[in-house]
């Protein structure tokens, strides 16, 4: 059946994406309201992060290739978006917490929240310092980039097991040809 995998609102890099994309509109409202070019990039990077995967989502009955292509186009628009907010701690003179920062592990084990948004996340990035809520989406990147990760392993491996559209095609026609059956 060539379908798009319609699902991709349930994956976890989506979700994290999306959540992603919320704290980072919350966060440039907060903290970069003067910087009007650096928000929409980072806005732009995160919502790309989370576009993507659902994009790639839409080809996969189709093409793999593209699938895979723009699963990797989410994961470096999460890094292009990492990189800022990297770039605004250093800048500003704040830490960029290392992971065993004890409010870093304690965002590093919301990620195993199976039911896990944004508010899930809320109070980190609308309530506490700019120094937390960016170290928050920082995590949360890493996290969502990780995931990604897994999933083009996955994606890769089901290609070269599978096979492409163009293959797949030819494995239908192939048995409806042996079954009899005609594809008008």
């Amino acid at each position: 059946m060539i379908i798009p995998d319609e699902d991709f609102r349930k994956w976890p890099a989506y979700r994290c994406a999306e959540i992603i994309y919320d704290g980072t509109v919350k966060f440039c409202e907060r903290f970069l309201r003067r910087h009007l070019r650096l928000c929409d990039q980072m806005i732009h990077a995160a919502r790309s992060g989370k576009q993507n995967i659902g994009e790639g989502s839409a080809l996969s009955g189709t093409s793999k290739k593209a699938e895979i292509e723009l699963i990797n186009v989410a994961r470096a628009s999460l890094l292009e978006l990492l990189l800022d907010y990297e770039d605004f701690l250093r800048q500003r003179d704040l830490k960029d917490w290392d992971k065993e920062h004890p409010t870093k592990r304690a965002l590093r084990r919301l990620a195993y929240n199976s039911d896990k948004t944004y508010n899930t996340y809320r109070k980190y990035i609308e309530e506490g310092s700019a120094e937390l809520a960016a170290n928050a989406l920082i995590c949360l990147i890493h996290q969502t980039r990780y995931l990604l990760e897994e999933l083009l392993l996955k994606l890769e491996q089901r290609f070269l097991t599978e096979g492409g559209f163009t293959e797949r095609m030819y494995r239908m026609r192939v048995k409806a040809r042996k079954s009899g059956r005609t594809l008008e």
